[in-house]
């Protein structure tokens, strides 16, 4: 799990780092010369761009640090954690969600935030477990089906 989070962060900064040095240079020059920067949208447009991959690129480098470091033996093996897989029952509804870091998080792809408050709720419980998580429209609870804990995909 640690060496496949590494590769999708590297191949991110891969990727940005590709269009920081190339596209981007090419950008700003085309934007250049439209004329007067003032009020050149494209040029302020490929700034901005510039600037966001750059603050981006070096988040990831530090999340590739951070992951180097990190001690899975730390993560408990049997109940949910950080890279956990659960499967869970809402109201008759299966669904599964993938407990991640914070700027990983996409709960439309099942990617829950371990600081959201669905995963501070599913943090530490395990299969079988039924989990109460209280929600701006009210109480949801749910039952973990099945929990694969990180250890299970190394």
């Amino acid at each position: 799990m640690k060496a496949r989070l590494i590769k999708r962060f590297e191949d991110e900064i891969a990727a940005f780092e590709r269009e920081l040095n190339h596209d981007l240079p090419k950008e700003i020059q085309r934007a250049r010369e439209l004329g007067d920067l003032r009020e050149n949208a494209e040029y302020h447009a490929a700034k901005e761009r510039q600037t966001f991959v750059q603050a981006r690129v070096s988040m990831l480098r530090q999340r590739v640090s951070e992951i180097q470091l990190m001690n899975l033996e730390r993560i408990p093996h049997d109940k949910a954690g950080f890279g956990s897989k659960i499967t869970v029952s809402e109201n008759g509804k299966t669904s599964v969600y993938e407990l991640v870091m914070p700027e990983d998080a996409n709960p439309d792809k099942g990617l829950i935030s371990l600081a959201s408050p669905l995963g501070r709720a599913f943090s530490g419980k395990e299969e079988g477990d039924e989990v109460v998580v209280s929600t701006p429209s009210g109480q949801r609870v749910f039952e973990i089906v099945s929990l694969i804990t990180i250890h299970a995909e190394e």
